[in-house]
């Protein structure tokens, strides 16, 4: 049995049972999700097949002088400045102070990044919230008890609260009252819509966005155009929505927005668009909200893996699996068979290349521990075997596992190495 190369021993392993979110930019090959196993890329995989055993070689690169201790205060300094949300806000307020014409796409990005974690827009979609921060304007009323809308004023926009708190008196006498990230104001139709009470601010430096009425109704009655529903037997099983990365036109295509359990599996090896090159990793991370059993994953993959032209789009999501989540399988006698039963399908279609991933990212992902099996006599059987040893040319694994056994019940497994 080979020794893992030099690169794995950089690979994040963890007991830590709380998951780990790294983000990384979509030009990067690769997962973007990190699971409690820990994560790396297949390419590091594939770079650590190359490396060979020993030590880094460091002689020949330039020494760097060493930063004071006063010069790691004022970095310290630099950090909070930037990671203070306070600079976040006067960013998007820069952004919000743009006409709606001068705003370029990085504007609206931040504004994007803002607007999603307020209620009024949660339950949009991209596409309507990106237009919808593209034709925003933004007001502030300095002054607590100014009048915002009289009962009965005609409405010709749709407000939300960034900041501050408004009440809304109806004429029956019963109140309400509005903080961020709360809406008020015309519904999406183009019919004449009046105010039913008094809008007015309960604190100073009250700041809204105000959505033209007509901008609203049109980006809100358009939004089918941007979907494309996919149907069955009469039935929607997928909705796709469109979508544009930049104005440019290069970065578009359509991401999946929701669909039916079954849909969902079928697409993990069907093509992905350029603006979803993560939907595997997402896959893989949020099936357990929707899916009875991993195993169902796992059958319709062997399934497909007997399809030639869907062998290797089959292995690319096992691997991804077993590289960002070996939880899944470690935990999981079925799981464990179904790896197995994997493994022996690479080895019967000669994929020796993919085979050797595989093997790699069990072993870099596999955890020690220690096991404690008492024998009532030095006769007792043991209830498992072993295979290998220095005559066979590599180390001791446990090759099978009664089940049921005071050995399985130890928590021994058929693959450990002992």
């Amino acid at each position: 049995y080979f020794q893992l190369p030099a690169d794995l021993t950089k690979m994040h392993l963890t007991d830590n049972p709380h998951p780990q979110v790294t983000h990384v930019p979509s030009s990067q090959s690769g997962c973007s999700i990190a699971s409690d196993s820990g994560s790396s890329s297949l390419s590091d995989i594939y770079q650590a097949t190359e490396s060979e055993m020993g030590d880094v070689d460091l002689t020949g690169l330039p020494e760097a002088p060493v930063d004071s201790e006063d010069e790691e205060e004022e970095e310290d300094e630099d950090i909070d400045r930037t990671s203070d949300p306070l600079l976040g806000r006067d960013v998007v307020r820069e952004c919000l102070e743009k006409e709606p014409a001068d705003k370029t796409d990085d504007d609206i990005e931040q504004l994007l990044e803002f607007m999603h974690q307020l209620p009024a827009f949660a339950n949009m979609t991209m596409s309507v919230r990106r237009e919808l921060c593209s034709v925003m304007i933004f007001e502030v009323v300095e002054q607590a008890g100014a009048i915002i809308l009289e009962d009965g004023q005609e409405l010709d926009s749709w407000y939300v609260i960034l900041n501050g708190t408004v009440e809304i008196s109806y004429p029956d006498g019963k109140s309400e009252s509005l903080c961020m990230g709360n809406s008020f104001g015309i519904t999406p139709s183009l019919e004449k819509q009046y105010m039913n009470g008094v809008v007015r601010t309960k604190v100073d430096d009250c700041q809204f966005v105000c959505i033209a009425q007509q901008d609203y109704w049109r980006i809100l009655n358009h939004v089918e155009k941007n979907t494309h529903k996919v149907e069955e037997e009469g039935e929607i099983v997928m909705v796709k929505e469109h979508r544009e990365l930049d104005r440019s036109g290069t970065r578009k295509g359509h991401i999946v927005i929701k669909a039916t359990p079954e849909r969902l599996i079928m697409h993990l090896i069907e093509e992905h668009s350029i603006v979803d090159p993560t939907y595997i990793e997402d896959f893989l991370l949020t099936y357990r909200t929707f899916l009875t059993s991993p195993l169902e994953v796992g059958n319709k993959l062997l399934e497909w893996f007997t399809v030639d032209s869907l062998r290797d789009k089959v292995t690319r999501v096992v691997l991804l699996w077993v590289n960002n989540h070996f939880n899944d399988f470690e935990g999981d006698p079925a799981m464990t068979r179904f790896l197995e039963e994997f493994e022996k399908n690479l080895e019967d279609t000669k994929m020796k290349g993919h085979l050797r991933l595989l093997n790699i990212a069990c072993a870099a992902k596999a955890k020690w521990r220690q096991i404690t099996l008492q024998k009532p006599s030095r006769d007792s059987p043991l209830f498992f075997s072993l295979l290998g040893g220095s005559d066979k040319g590599f180390g001791i694994f446990v090759e099978t596992v009664e089940v049921g056994s005071k050995a399985a019940e130890a928590g021994l497994k058929r693959g450990d190495q002992v």
